[in-house]
């Protein structure tokens, strides 16, 4: 067993109330979301002020911390807007605000002083001297830049006090800019990334143009497929647990508020198990296979781990898009009894599929599946429609809020 060092928070993503639930379910510290102002990513749905004191609500229920992202770089016709959201924020329960900008920072600590405030990644914070700094005014925590190797975190965590906790991104995209501020989607598309609505430039392929040849232009090859000039690997710390937690990173932070539910799940899920399994065993850990296995079962890029080795990520040359071995096809809703669930559809599946599920519990199983019942009572041979309630039988207890997968063909 594990008592020299902290066990570290898993801070999950959340990008709507589902993701949220998914997040609590399957073992989250924390969750970090955003508002509908001054939050890096516009393209989730975020949370109103009701939705966000619901899910402090739930998430106080279960233990568990919200922290909101506040971590634009704001204009000066937003700052007006500062102290309204600050402050129905910590009405609502927030725990944390994760801040980038002195001049948020300094709001919050004026309109919503109950609320601790961590430093963005977006900050820049690469050695101890700033974390000291930071710490001085009043942050209770620094989430470091991604560019931080393992070595350097170490020695920042023996050089700074001990109330002040070191936040690492553990698993998720890499972007190509330092510590995500970057002009390029505000440039070629008039998205600005630093106000959460990145175009992901940095993702597309690209081609030379020679100005003498209108028209023509000559791929930078190293497939056919053409070349992902900027196009960053996906950062996977799941085999290293041990380095992180003797490094003195505080809280596992998992990148993703853009994504699923069941992104969000399996996550969370794997990341609490090894975590919890490291402080159970001690030296004798060794990371389960099943584990890993997991992270090959949801949408990815190429996996890497990042700086921390003092390497780098990394690009994915060869294509701009996603891994995907496994398809989610359903939610169960609710156990009928041990062969029988009522499911919700996600993706098309069929009679005398072999299923993968994914029980809140964590620790994955196959199943069968062997009749599907519409609402009505009308048998089905496969279900084809999106969101559509189901019965399906099966050969073995599915409990309520699993999440089930099919691997692909």
């Amino acid at each position: 067993m594990i008592t020299n060092f902290e066990k570290p928070e898993i801070l999950s993503p959340a990008g709507d109330m589902d993701c949220l639930k998914s997040a609590l379910n399957f073992g989250a510290d924390a969750v970090f979301l955003a508002g509908k102002m001054f939050g890096m990513r516009s393209a989730p749905q975020n949370f109103d002020n009701d939705q966000l004191k619901t899910a402090c609500d739930l998430a106080h229920k279960k233990g568990a911390r919200i922290h909101v992202t506040c971590n634009t770089l704001p204009r000066n016709n937003e700052i007006p807007h500062l102290q309204e959201f600050m402050e129905n924020a910590q009405a609502c329960g927030v725990d944390a605000f994760i801040i980038a900008d002195l001049g948020v920072f300094e709001a919050a600590k004026k309109y919503a002083p109950k609320v601790q405030r961590h430093i963005s990644t977006q900050a820049g914070v690469t050695n101890y001297a700033a974390a000291n700094v930071l710490y001085n005014m009043g942050a209770s925590r620094v989430v470091l830049a991604r560019e931080i190797p393992l070595d350097e975190i170490a020695e920042m965590r023996a050089k700074v006090p001990k109330e002040l906790e070191i936040e690492c991104f553990v698993h998720g995209a890499m972007c190509v800019s330092f510590s995500g501020r970057c002009l390029i989607s505000s440039y070629m598309t008039g998205r600005d990334a630093n106000h959460g609505d990145c175009a992901q430039p940095c993702r597309w392929k690209y081609h030379l143009y020679e100005e003498n040849r209108q028209g023509q232009y000559f791929p930078v090859e190293e497939t056919g497929d053409g070349t992902y000039l900027y196009n960053s690997r996906d950062l996977c710390m799941i085999e290293h647990i041990p380095e992180l937690v003797k490094a003195g990173v505080s809280s596992f932070k998992i990148e993703g508020r853009a994504k699923s539910a069941y992104y969000t799940a399996v996550t969370t899920n794997a990341y609490r198990h090894a975590v919890d399994d490291y402080f159970a065993e001690g030296d004798g850990y060794v990371l389960k296979p099943w584990i890993r296995e997991e992270l090959e079962k949801i949408s990815h890029r190429e996996y890497n781990t990042g700086f921390y080795f003092g390497r780098e990520p990394g690009q994915v040359t060869g294509n701009g898009g996603y891994i995907r071995h496994y398809d989610n096809v359903a939610l169960c809703e609710e156990l009928i009894d041990d062969t029988t669930a009522v499911i919700t559809q996600r993706n098309k599946f069929y009679v005398g599929d072999t299923l993968d599920v994914l029980p809140p519990s964590g620790v994955p199983f196959e199943i069968k599946c062997e009749s599907l019942t519409t609402d009505d009572g009308m048998p089905v041979e496969s279900a084809p429609h999106p969101m559509q309630r189901l019965t399906m039988k099966c050969n073995a207890p599915v409990p309520s809020g699993s999440v089930i997968r099919k691997k692909r063909d």
